[in-house]
């Protein structure tokens, strides 16, 4: 990352700062034990049942089919 900031690459700057600013989060994100694995697949099954009522339906039935599953 030192080598970085020395070097004149301001695009490279920012992804290091970033990466500081992060580092806490990141170093906690992949030492933990635990997953977001079911819950990424959940939002997944919402997100494919918005895209396939897309134009012809609204909320209400967006609702029910998160609601009462496939």
């Amino acid at each position: 990352m030192e080598r970085v900031l020395a070097d004149n690459l301001p695009a490279l700057h920012s992804l290091v700062s970033g990466r500081r600013r992060d580092f806490g989060a990141v170093t906690a994100g992949l030492s933990t034990p635990w997953s977001s694995g079911q819950v990424e697949g959940h939002v997944t099954r919402v997100k494919l049942l918005k895209r396939m009522g897309y134009g012809r339906a609204n909320l209400d039935l967006l609702r029910q089919r998160v609601l009462l599953g496939p």
